[in-house]
């Protein structure tokens, strides 16, 4: 399953393959994963710097502003953070300025 905002992926169910479990080795997560966009790479080497147990990268997405989650590890308001985030960074301009603008009234 994805999610799309005019047409532009900003999360994803990203179940890892054969090739993810090679790269990662004995470290690799079991469970639901997510793929999330985000904004650049230094935002997500921040998230896979604050906690590693949630937030990962594999080799497919060096180069790549996305980030994969461990859904059972990440709390409801945090999830939901980073999908807005991963929202934002793809909507169109006026529409992202329009929810913001939205929130702080």
């Amino acid at each position: 399953m994805s999610w799309r905002v005019k047409d532009k992926l900003f999360v994803w169910e990203r179940p890892l393959r054969q090739t993810d479990l090679k790269a990662l080795g004995p470290e690799a997560p079991g469970g639901e994963i997510l793929g999330a966009r985000v904004e650049h790479e230094g935002a997500k080497l921040a998230l896979i710097e604050s906690d590693p147990e949630i937030y990962f990268t594999i080799p497919h997405f060096d180069g790549y502003p996305a980030i994969l989650v461990l859904l059972e590890g990440i709390g409801p308001e945090e999830l939901e953070e980073l999908i807005v985030e991963a929202w934002l960074v793809r909507a169109p301009k006026r529409l992202a300025a329009a929810y913001l603008s939205s929130r702080e009234s």
